[in-house]
């Protein structure tokens, strides 16, 4: 029994070894001169591991008292989010070096928040989920005061860490009443506990509670305060990271409480995902436009999109998760350009966040410009680009939920946020002569990936690269 139990959580052992050997190389063998090794091995056994969980078993396995759920909807995730850890550890190096933060604990600690994330997305019990998610949290809170000769990084981790903590507070609080009213941890029984009639209010109440820490991980509103600070106080790569696999991990585990453990109530806690959905689509769409940190701006964006993603989820069945988790795909392979495109941003080697010194790049790297114009337009969700599409999956769910109000009211919010990613392109093509030029792009590394990510949001548009179907086969083993 325990055997099978370890097979099934195979990978999630193999990366918390690796992990842990990393670390007695990187204290015995030399510490910081092994950083560049130590984050290109650690993206490859990312990429590995991807490899690993895609080809897997095709069927639900199930581990440790079902505390633990290896199904379809758990490989989708993993993979996304271990194929989104590995490109943003490929494009740190040239960063953390030029800022002097170029550590061997970095791929270390992004190692142990990967584990944290797997686990999140197949956890099958309120006590595997609440490990899972502080595995990850723990990890990140300490990346995001990586820079310990800033205040801004150490503002970062010091807000982080303490409204993380008071979302896991939240969530402990939920977990705790969901237990006394279900009798058990697990969503199995859980799910059994809850009736289609007459839920206990306890029960009720606990719900509440889960929803708003989950709410704090994907940076929904109200439970969005700490997205502006954290991401323009934290190293920018440590910021593409916070943009990318958490938010998938966050999302993945958000459809897992609401299915697996609350399925039999669609209707009551669709209706607080329906307006923090709401809400998350016009506070991003809003709050963006004054910004004039690219960092902040990207900020109030992940809000914003995550409004839109959790429209899938508010539909409450199958083909909403489906759309969900494709929306997640293309968002971070949206992010990943972009957050490519920040990194080149330096004047005399030393990283630029202002949006007016992207003024007439056009004229002085078109090929850059042009890249960073179209993730801009896929970000607005301005067709063809993929990023339309996207929201085009998400929209059909919620009018087949009868949603078609929240349909016609996110469309608005998104030709209000396309104002400030047009506002970009804008300065990059038509922009006064700035003062002093931004430096020339050399890292062919950022380069590929942002040439890559712009790539595949024309190209995409044929057939979405089959992520669809896959994230369909996904959502129907998530909800049944």
């Amino acid at each position: 029994m325990i055997q099978a139990d370890l097979n099934v959580i195979l990978p999630e052992i193999f990366l918390s070894l690796f992990a842990m050997l990393a670390l007695l190389v990187g204290v015995y063998g030399g510490k910081d001169r092994l950083s560049v090794p130590l984050i290109f091995a650690t993206a490859g056994i990312f990429v590995i591991l991807a490899f690993m969980v895609s080809g897997s078993s095709n069927g639900t396995q199930i581990a440790f008292k079902s505390m633990f759920v290896n199904d379809g909807f758990a490989r989708f995730s993993k993979v996304l989010i271990l194929i989104a850890a590995a490109v943003v550890l490929i494009i740190s190096p040239d960063y953390l070096r030029s800022c002097k933060l170029l550590n061997f604990e970095y791929p270390i600690l992004i190692a142990l928040s990967v584990v944290g994330m797997m686990v999140m997305v197949s956890s099958g019990d309120l006590m595997s989920l609440y490990m899972g998610l502080e595995l990850q949290s723990l990890s990140l809170y300490v990346v995001a005061s990586m820079r310990r000769d800033s205040l801004k990084s150490t503002e970062a981790g010091l807000k982080y860490f303490v409204l993380g903590a008071l979302s896991s507070g939240l969530l402990l609080y939920g977990a705790s009443l969901c237990y006394g009213y279900a009798g058990t941890t697990n969503f199995e029984g859980i799910i059994a506990a809850v009736g289609d009639d007459n839920t206990d209010v306890g029960l009720l109440i606990g719900l509440v509670l889960i929803l708003s820490g989950l709410a704090f991980k994907v940076s929904a509103v109200p439970f969005h305060m700490w997205t502006p600070d954290v991401y323009e106080g934290a190293p920018t790569p440590v910021t593409a990271f916070f943009a990318t696999a958490p938010k998938v991990a966050a999302m993945a585990l958000f459809a897992r409480v609401m299915h697996d453990a609350f399925g039999g109530i669609v209707g009551d806690w669709q209706q607080i995902i329906t307006l923090i959905s709401l809400l998350s689509m016009y506070l991003g769409a809003i709050a963006a436009i004054g910004q004039n940190n690219i960092k902040r701006l990207m900020a109030y964006s992940s809000i914003a999109h995550m409004g839109y993603a959790l429209m899938g989820l508010a539909s409450g069945t199958a083909v909403g998760v489906g759309a969900m988790l494709t929306y997640m795909a293309i968002y971070v392979t949206m992010n990943i350009g972009t957050f490519a495109f920040i990194l080149t941003m330096e004047r005399e080697g030393q990283p630029v966040t202002d949006i007016a010194s992207l003024s007439m790049l056009s004229r002085a790297e078109p090929a850059k410009a042009l890249a960073m114009l179209v993730l801009l337009f896929s970000l607005a969700g301005i067709p063809p680009s993929l990023g339309f599409f996207a929201k085009w999956g998400v929209w059909n769910a919620a009018i087949n939920a009868d949603l078609i109000w929240l349909v016609v009211a996110s469309a608005l919010a998104s030709a209000i946020g396309a104002y400030y990613y047009l506002r970009i392109v804008y300065l990059m093509y038509f922009g006064q002569e700035p003062q002093e030029a931004l430096d020339q792009c050399r890292a062919p590394i950022l380069s590929s990936v942002m040439g890559l990510s712009a790539m595949i949001m024309v190209v995409g548009v044929v057939s979405l690269f089959g992520i669809e179907g896959a994230a369909k086969e996904a959502a129907n083993t998530l909800v049944r």
